[in-house]
């Protein structure tokens, strides 16, 4: 367990907890009632907590006085159809519940994300957001995303935004 301090937030602790974890699948029940308030439905991407367990992915969680506020994780993802290369890895999940937005929390759980899986040997982040989503797209816009080829369920959805960021353990 690794704890950093964020911008206005005291002291966030960043727990590694899966994603069977409870305080995961709380969060990430929150996230998807998000998605119902900006797209009218949840996200159908279907999850499991083994696609986020090392070596092949990671969930964490930021805690602020012990309380889970911040999430996200990664998985890894192999070269295939619609642009995926050898050494990807899925970003999942960014969330920060809404009473501790605007404190730097997402940006600090997405470069620690970035740590952890450059460290795994992943050499880019690939993800989908959405034009109902932006905050989402301006934060990954200013930490280097762009755009790359449409890939996953929603590829075809209009609203679909996919982003590609490459790194190294060196660079992260």
């Amino acid at each position: 367990m690794e704890s950093t301090a964020a911008r206005d937030t005291g002291t966030v602790e960043f727990r590694v907890t899966g994603y069977g974890h409870p305080d995961a699948q709380a969060l990430s029940a929150e996230v998807q009632q998000e998605y119902v308030r900006r797209y009218g439905e949840p996200d159908d991407t279907v999850l499991h907590s083994a696609d986020f367990e090392a070596p092949a992915g990671l969930f964490l969680i930021a805690y602020l006085a012990g309380r889970p506020v911040a999430c996200g994780g990664w998985r890894a993802k192999q070269a295939g159809p619609y642009g995926l290369r050898d050494g990807d890895a899925e970003l999942k999940r960014m969330f920060v519940v809404p009473a501790a937005r605007g404190r730097g929390l997402a940006r600090a759980v997405l470069r620690r994300l970035e740590q952890t899986a450059a460290e795994a040997g992943r050499t880019r982040f690939i993800l989908e957001t959405g034009t109902e989503q932006p905050e989402a797209v301006a934060l990954y816009g200013s930490e280097g995303y762009t755009a790359i080829q449409k890939f996953g369920i929603y590829r075809d959805h209009p609203e679909c935004i996919c982003l590609g960021k490459g790194f190294t353990a060196a660079s992260v």
